[in-house]
């Protein structure tokens, strides 16, 4: 919540390219070089003593991260999902994901799992 939040001085925040209101705007997010882009591989525990390995931090567009998922998991052997800014892959692989992702150019950032 802002300090100007429903007073006249309220301004909305404008999309840098086309110029409507960032709520109602459509344009897809900027692409960032994979250089400058924090990835955070967690393998979690979930149910029934499973593991997951989640990948937290892009920051491109949701083509980007689906055809980076199909590669990792084609890699891996295993299913997972997408999100907005996230993918998990089934199984604890993230030291077989951590190379691939160098590779690429992308920076890691380990988080805490298990």
């Amino acid at each position: 919540m802002g300090l100007f939040d429903g007073t006249p001085l309220e301004r909305p925040v404008l999309c840098e390219r086309c110029q409507q209101d960032m709520k109602i705007c459509s344009c897809p997010p900027p692409d960032v070089a994979p250089e400058k882009q924090r990835i955070a591989i967690r393998v979690e525990k979930r149910k029934n003593q499973r593991f997951v390995t989640k990948l937290t931090g892009f920051e491109c567009s949701k083509e980007q991260i689906h055809q980076l998922f199909l590669e990792l998991k084609n890699q891996c052997g295993a299913g997972g999902s997408t999100g907005e800014d996230w993918l998990e892959i089934q199984g604890d692989h993230a030291l077989r994901i951590e190379p691939l992702l160098v590779q690429r150019g992308y920076r890691i950032s380990k988080g805490k799992g298990k």
